[in-house]
């Protein structure tokens, strides 16, 4: 039941659990007042935001209202208003914000439905093949898509449902498994690896490297190059194997499809040439992933470093001064928008929970309990991520997820001796990695299962499957591969 703009039953579930903290549970030995409330009213922003109260930014003004009024930060009001908007002025939040503005010159001027049909071209006379189409399709759209939902749900998908429909695979013929069943597993199974990519592949990526470096005191700051280096063996290795284990688990009833080529080529001939617009995204792509990448600076020095956020808002300004976007374009990103808000509150409700002693104290009692198994590090560590990993099948979203566990969960595998940046890697791979469980894991979920063409049984095996996958070779590969440069 809703009222006015409210979900009653959800939003009096938020309500209670608030209350129930800042009133009922008493505070802790060696936690402040404050932060115990300031913590009351930050578990009551991620239930709210479970139980979809209302839309993410209208939670997110109400947590910033309550952060301000409450004074739990401050006792002054003007600083408490301060505290509360800090969230604003973080640039990780602007780069994710700018970066989905650019991506929305991927659906306008066609170039992302031209890369995938390009790939399925070339790769597309098996239907294995159309699988490594569509998960390279993914890949080179990732670092500059921050939205997962975007790019998976509304890039990728279509493109994929145009080449099932084309082979009579639909789920009201009840066809399903001629191509379409596996097609749709590899659409969404290549999505939650891209996203762990690259800090710009999905939104909450930012915020991870902001609470790594809180945790850290600022002695590890993970910039993009470093992210996209990092993940750049165990990301190519998970995405070789998705459509092989998809296939093995799940084999398309239909393994030849000669016909996608001539499909996909005829697409590409509707298309046309290349239009002016297409061509100024294809150069601000290069432009974008060259300086993210820091090759200026590795090549001419120290002083020709610059800011990745700097970087997006020069990609912005290109597509608004050649006319590829216009203003009218960004302020119609409602999503943007929307993820500068949510993503504000969230992050300064994260870092004062951080400043007022919270997570220190929290990462205490689950090293403790850790620690009294009696393992070294490196298998605590295993506990560690497993646990954080398939508590998602509680979560649907993975901003919830991340804001509400990963700053404890991280403090705490240091305080068990795990390497620093070894340990932020590997949580923040599971961090994307485990929206492969479930049919609600995040936004791409719902667009992809609700066509029809997976049963949620064969969802959740497949999830479970495809979970085991990544996090072994995230672990193994990618803990190798860090070795090797020198990261831990």
């Amino acid at each position: 039941m809703k009222v006015g703009g409210v979900k009653i039953v959800p939003g009096m579930i938020s309500i209670v659990v608030t209350l129930g903290i800042w009133f009922v549970v008493p505070v802790p030995e060696g936690v402040s007042a404050n932060a115990w409330h300031l913590l009351a009213l930050f578990v009551g922003t991620v239930v709210a935001i479970i139980g979809k109260v209302m839309p993410i930014g209208a939670i997110a003004i109400l947590a910033i209202t309550l952060v301000a009024f409450t004074g739990v930060t401050n006792n002054s009001p003007s600083g408490a208003i301060k505290d509360a908007l800090s969230g604003f002025s973080n640039s990780l939040i602007w780069l994710i914000g700018i970066a989905i503005m650019i991506s929305r010159g991927l659906a306008k001027t066609g170039l992302g439905n031209r890369i995938g049909y390009y790939f399925i071209s070339l790769f597309g006379k098996k239907t294995i093949g159309i699988g490594y189409a569509l998960a390279i399709s993914e890949l080179v759209i990732a670092p500059v898509t921050p939205s997962n939902t975007a790019r998976g749900g509304g890039i990728i998908h279509p493109i994929m449902k145009s080449i099932a429909t084309s082979f009579g695979s639909s789920p009201e013929e009840g066809s399903s498994r001629k191509i379409g069943h596996y097609l749709a597993l590899v659409n969404y199974h290549i999505n939650p690896i891209t996203s762990a990519m690259f800090i710009t592949a999905t939104a909450p990526n930012p915020l991870i490297v902001k609470l790594i470096s809180d945790a850290t005191g600022a002695n590890i700051s993970i910039t993009w190059g470093t992210w996209a280096l990092a993940a750049l063996l165990p990301g190519l290795v998970c995405i070789a194997l998705v459509p092989l284990v998809v296939y093995a688990i799940y084999p398309p009833e239909v393994k030849s499809t000669p016909d996608a080529r001539a499909f996909a080529k005829s697409k590409l001939s509707e298309m046309g040439v290349m239009s002016y617009g297409e061509k100024v995204m294809v150069a601000v792509f290069a432009l974008l992933l060259i300086l993210w990448a820091g090759v200026p600076a590795m090549l001419f020095g120290s002083a020709f470093a610059v800011n990745t956020t700097a970087v997006a808002f020069l990609g912005l300004s290109v597509l608004l001064v050649t006319g590829v976007l216009s203003w009218d374009d960004v302020l119609k990103e409602k999503s943007a928008w929307d993820t500068v808000v949510w993503f504000s509150a969230l992050v300064m409700m994260a870092t004062f929970l951080n400043k007022l002693g919270l997570v220190h104290w929290f990462s205490t009692v689950v090293e403790s309990n850790i620690e009294h198994l009696g393992f070294g590090w490196e298998i605590s560590v295993l506990i560690l991520v497993a646990t954080y990993f398939y508590v998602h099948y509680f979560f649907a979203s993975t901003t919830a997820h991340i804001t509400a566990m990963f700053a404890a969960f991280y403090a705490a595998g240091l305080l068990l001796g795990a390497p620093p940046l070894y340990l932020g890697l590997l949580l923040a791979g599971a961090s994307s990695l485990m929206m492969s469980l479930t049919h609600y894991a995040t936004g791409t979920s719902p667009i992809i299962f609700g066509s029809g063409y997976v049963s949620m049984e064969d969802w959740w095996i497949m999830g479970f499957i495809m979970s085991l996958v990544n996090l072994s070779v995230w672990g193994i590969v990618g803990g190798l591969w860090w070795k090797v440069l020198g990261y831990w």
